[in-house]
């Protein structure tokens, strides 16, 4: 297990339910490093771009209305093996259907309004972080 990094979300419900600190807080007692944080409002297009693999799906104009109603706090995370860990602590996509003590579980309303964005694939957080965190704003190793 290399330390590595993932992306996440704070989704506009985490946002407007005013959530941010506790999770956060649950992401770091989970062992999780923030390397990299801000608060921005997505667009449409942005939002678009952003879930673009999802656009043939029937849920895809939904999503980028949703992710483009309110703030997000997008963020780089690091930890050994941070894709994996950070997957379980947020729990399935379904509040529903995740396990107790996971974040989707403790503050999500519904699948749709989820709370938070995990990467699914150390490739995908690569391209992800890089969505949100361009070069110019790269983020070093910090000791």
């Amino acid at each position: 297990m290399a330390t590595n990094r993932t992306l996440t979300i704070l989704k506009p419900d985490c946002v407007r339910k005013n959530l941010q600190g506790a999770v956060i807080k649950q992401i770091q007692e989970a062992g999780f490093k923030v390397v990299a944080l801000k608060m921005i409002r997505l667009t449409k297009d942005t939002a678009g771009g952003f879930y673009e693999v999802h656009k043939e799906r029937p849920f895809y104009g939904e999503l980028c209305d949703f992710m483009s109603s309110g703030p997000c706090v997008p963020m780089i995370l690091e930890k050994n093996n941070a894709v994996a860990d950070f997957r379980k602590l947020i729990g399935a996509t379904d509040p529903a259907e995740a396990e107790e003590g996971t974040i989707r579980k403790l503050y999500a309303d519904s699948k749709g309004e989820n709370i938070v964005h995990g990467s699914d694939s150390d490739e995908n957080a690569a391209i992800e972080s890089a969505y949100f965190f361009p070069k110019s704003e790269e983020v070093a190793n910090l000791a």
